[in-house]
C-alpha cells in the first residue's frame, strides 16, 4: 500500500521572536521546512509528501522553492485555524488506503531510521507514535503545592506519528477539543490504543531562538 508523509507547517514566528514564520527560517543556509521534506524523500523517494500550509503562506513557499531550487516532489494543501483542522484538511486529500506519517514541519532533524521504524511498527499495530523518556525530574502542580512524579512512567511525545489511513481518518471525525494536541490524542480519544516508538533526543521541535541554535549545532555534528 502507498506511503504518505503529511507535513504540518502552520506555525508563526511569535515564540521565535521573528517576523518570518519559523518553518521558513534558515537552518544551514536553507529553510527549515525544506530539510524536513528532504528527510522523508531520503527515506523513500516514492513517498507521497503532502505539505499543509496556511493560505497566506502559499506564495511565500512557492517563491522559496524557486529561490533555493527545491525540486522534491510534493503537493500543497491549505490548512485550517488549528492543527486539528490542518491535519484533517491534509487527510482529506488522501484518497487511497495506505500508511501516513504525520510530522511537524519544524522537526527537520528527524532520523531516517526513525521514519523507517515508524512505518514498520504502524504496519504491525495500526499506529506508531514517536516518544522519548524524560531526562529531568518532574513534578505535578496542585494549586499552590506540588508533588514529585516517577519520570520513568512518562514520555515526551514527538513526531512522526504514523497510522493506517483508514484509522486516522476515522479518528479525525470526532469533535475537536482543546485537549487534542497531537494525532495520538485524537486517535486515543476516538477509541484506538496507541503504540509507542522510541525516538531520539535530536528530533527537536524548533519553536524558540534557543531551539534554532541547538538545531544548528546538531546539524553540524557528524
Amino acid at each position: 500500500m502507498k506511503k504518505y508523509a503529511l507535513i504540518v507547517a502552520g506555525g508563526s514566528g511569535q515564540r521565535m521572536q521573528r517576523k518570518t514564520p519559523k518553518q521558513f527560517l534558515l537552518l544551514a543556509d536553507k529553510p527549515i521546512l525544506m530539510h524536513t521534506l528532504a528527510k522523508f524523500y531520503q527515506y523513500d523517494p516514492q513517498i507521497i509528501i503532502i505539505l499543509v500550509l496556511p493560505k497566506d503562506m502559499l506564495s511565500r513557499w512557492q517563491q522559496l522553492c524557486i529561490q533555493y531550487t527545491f525540486t522534491i516532489p510534493h503537493q500543497v494543501t491549505i490548512g485550517g485555524d488549528t492543527r486539528f483542522q490542518s491535519v484533517k484538511n491534509g487527510l482529506a486529500t488522501i484518497q487511497q488506503e495506505g500508511w501516513v506519517a504525520i510530522h511537524d514541519g519544524v522537526r527537520p532533524l528527524v532520523a531516517v531510521p526513525t521514519i523507517q521504524e515508524s512505518f514498520r511498527i504502524a504496519q504491525k499495530h495500526g499506529n506508531a507514535v514517536t516518544a522519548v523518556p524524560l531526562k529531568d525530574s518532574i513534578r505535578k502542580v496542585i494549586g499552590k503545592k506540588s508533588e514529585a512524579l516517577h519520570r520513568q512512567r512518562y514520555r515526551l511525545v514527538q513526531t512522526p506519528q504514523t497510522f493506517s489511513v483508514s484509522l486516522i481518518k476515522e479518528a479525525y471525525q470526532i469533535e475537536e477539543t482543546l485537549d487534542l494536541t497531537d494525532d495520538a490524542s485524537v486517535a486515543e480519544k476516538a477509541g484506538f490504543s496507541i503504540h509507542l516508538l522510541e525516538g531520539t533526543y535530536q528530533n527537536i521541535k524548533i519553536t524558540t531562538p534557543e531551539d534554532l541554535l541547538i538545531a544548528e549545532a546538531l546539524y553540524k555534528t557528524p
